[in-house]
């Protein structure tokens, strides 16, 4: 029975090298980004049996893989490895990513924008709050919401994606499941998409999404919206949402799409009840070893009610910053969020804090060059 390893970033400091390259113990930059481990979490899997111990980078090094050191070193290099830019966005450091959401019926904000005006305003004013990705979708697929037709997504989506792509330096990614969408919108000035079903819903997408180029959001999800939260069944629910990106990403690469235009999403309230929502979010750090960015979809969602006894999601913004927070402390480096002026305030004061340098604080909405 094959044995499985997986290696955690744990013991995060903020990253003083420089670039340079530095002893093992004073930690190694994350993904190029501003904060370095000096630890990691090793976890092996055989069959059902899974075993996690956490050691030193020291002890990392001097212990003998055997047969599975080239898998060893492919994760660890894959942790070391900076990632590239999105669409022209630089992940050195955290980014925010606004929702408007086109639609009657999402959980939070379902009705409130699904005019093509009201859309556009509000993306713009998320723009203005510090939002450098504005994710514009017109499906729900909160909890048991059915599938909308292909033409009256694209009647929601393709109008305020033209009507902004005029207007905002902010890149535009577009979350749909369907090809045709996705086709559309690029041919509009989308500069990435964002599939919450990793391109496995519609069996053209991937095929779509490999030729049109962009960037593409791979997000967990087990099974289909309308009864994804019914049953959800893991074996370790990290390993396995693990497992299922990592067979995605090699999908894409064996359609022709490059690994630097990959990003990756566990999927958080996809197909999770509360204590797989709660062990994925502790674990965010596992995904870098995926060698793609990685983004957290937490805000306003239901496992903050649960944990805080928030039945409106417009109250849940406190929570929803906690949950932004302690992602970015590992590393992660998008969070997709509704409240982008309170998260950016949030993110802003704690990473100078983290780093000991304002000059380390989220910066202002960057141009599409990726500078601030």
């Amino acid at each position: 029975m094959q044995r499985s390893i997986y290696l955690r970033p744990v013991g995060f400091v903020a990253n003083q090298q420089n670039g340079e390259e530095d002893e093992v113990w004073g930690g190694i930059p994350l993904a190029g980004g501003p904060f370095a481990f000096t630890a990691l979490e090793i976890t092996e899997r055989q069959g059902a049996g899974v075993q996690r111990r956490v050691c030193t980078l020291g002890e990392f090094f001097e212990r003998d893989w055997g047969r599975r050191t080239l898998a060893a070193s492919d994760l660890f290099e894959a942790l070391r490895q900076p990632r590239g830019r999105i669409a022209g966005l630089s992940m050195d450091r955290p980014r925010i990513m606004g929702i408007v959401n086109v639609t009657p019926d999402s959980f939070s904000d379902g009705g409130s924008f699904d005019g093509v005006q009201a859309a556009v305003d509000h993306a713009l004013r998320l723009e203005e709050a510090g939002a450098e990705i504005l994710d514009i979708g017109g499906e729900s697929t909160r909890p048991g919401s059915d599938t909308v037709p292909l033409e009256e997504e694209l009647r929601r989506v393709l109008p305020v994606l033209e009507a902004l792509r005029s207007k905002t330096d902010a890149l535009i990614s577009v979350d749909t499941r369907k090809g045709r969408v996705m086709l559309a919108a690029a041919e509009a000035g989308a500069d990435i998409l964002n599939d919450v079903s990793a391109l496995t819903y519609d069996p053209e997408a991937l095929q779509i999404a490999a030729e049109t180029g962009l960037p593409v959001m791979l997000m967990h999800s087990q099974g289909d919206p309308k009864t994804m939260n019914d049953e959800p069944q893991y074996g370790d629910v990290v390993l396995d949402v693990f497992d299922f990106l990592e067979r995605r990403v090699h999908a894409c690469e064996a359609a022709g799409m490059p690994r630097e235009k990959v990003i990756v999403d566990p999927g958080i309230g996809f197909g999770k009840h509360l204590h797989h929502n709660v062990a994925v979010l502790s674990a965010m750090s596992l995904f870098h070893t995926l060698g793609v960015p990685v983004l957290l979809g937490a805000s306003r969602k239901k496992l903050i009610g649960q944990l805080c006894d928030v039945n409106d999601p417009t109250a849940r913004v406190p929570g929803s910053i906690a949950a932004a927070l302690s992602a970015v402390a590992q590393g992660v480096q998008i969070v997709r969020v509704h409240d982008v002026a309170a998260t950016k305030q949030a993110l802003s004061v704690w990473m100078a804090v983290q780093l000991g340098d304002e000059r380390g604080a989220a910066g202002p909405a960057s141009t599409r060059s990726g500078l601030c």
